[in-house]
């Protein structure tokens, strides 16, 4: 969903490029705690997929375009902060060399994008790891629902920006409508992909999965109570 220069007016585009500064910045932080040998390597794989998966286009209305997101799949690999940073420069990226999405809609798209679909996907994992079993088998599907539920979120947050300052000629019922409707379809593609490749990474190595490190914290520690006399209490 890259939003072109001038699809939001001028005020609605800094108080997004605002936002998008602010996230980013919090994300540098955040990303100190969540980067070490095994999550810096997947970031920059994951940044590469999201790249290579958002260049497949299809449009949807007046000029915006639908596209594989990939928020729920980097915050789970790579975990929300460091994900924020991977979407960050596969935005930057596309904008100087590509020309998908505009200069001045630069903050726009990352708000949307880097930080709605990141954040939104991530909570939608970590939330159905609440109701799911507390084991490695879980992770998949969890991703899978964070995938499911940060692509229309992203699409109702554009939605809600250009009701605040849209200025090309598209009713907003119209525009609502073709973004969910499409947007919806795309999630569910997304769903798909996010379940497999989360689910090949944690068959094969789960430790480079940063959203199943708690499930394997409390595996270690099932496994280390009744058979390491100095990790019991006395």
């Amino acid at each position: 969903m890259h939003v072109p220069d001038g699809f939001l007016d001028a005020p609605t585009s800094l108080a997004t490029g605002a936002v998008a500064v602010a996230g980013v910045a919090i994300a540098l932080r955040g990303a100190r705690r969540e980067l070490d040998d095994r999550t810096a390597p997947i970031a920059g794989l994951v940044a590469t997929f999201v790249f290579a998966g958002q260049m497949v286009n299809f449009p949807v209305a007046g000029g915006t375009s639908g596209h594989l997101l990939g928020g729920a799949l980097a915050a789970v690999l790579a975990g929300p902060f460091t994900a924020v940073l991977c979407l960050s420069v596969v935005l930057l990226v596309q904008a100087l060399l590509m020309a998908d999405g505009g200069i001045t809609a630069l903050g726009t798209n990352v708000t949307l994008l880097a930080l709605v679909a990141v954040v939104v996907g991530w909570l939608g994992f970590r939330a159905a790891q609440t109701v799911l079993p507390k084991r490695l088998a879980s992770v998949p599907p969890a991703a899978a629902f964070g995938a499911l539920v940060s692509v229309p979120a992203a699409a109702v947050a554009f939605t809600g920006l250009y009701a605040l300052g849209g200025t090309a000629p598209i009713p907003l019922d119209t525009l609502l409508t073709a973004m969910l409707g499409w947007h919806t379809l795309i999630g569910i593609g997304e769903t798909v992909i996010t379940g497999f490749v989360v689910g090949g990474v944690v068959a094969v190595r789960p430790d480079l999965v940063y959203g199943a490190r708690r499930v394997l914290a409390t595996r270690e520690l099932e496994i280390r109570t009744p058979q390491d006399p100095a990790g019991a209490t006395s």
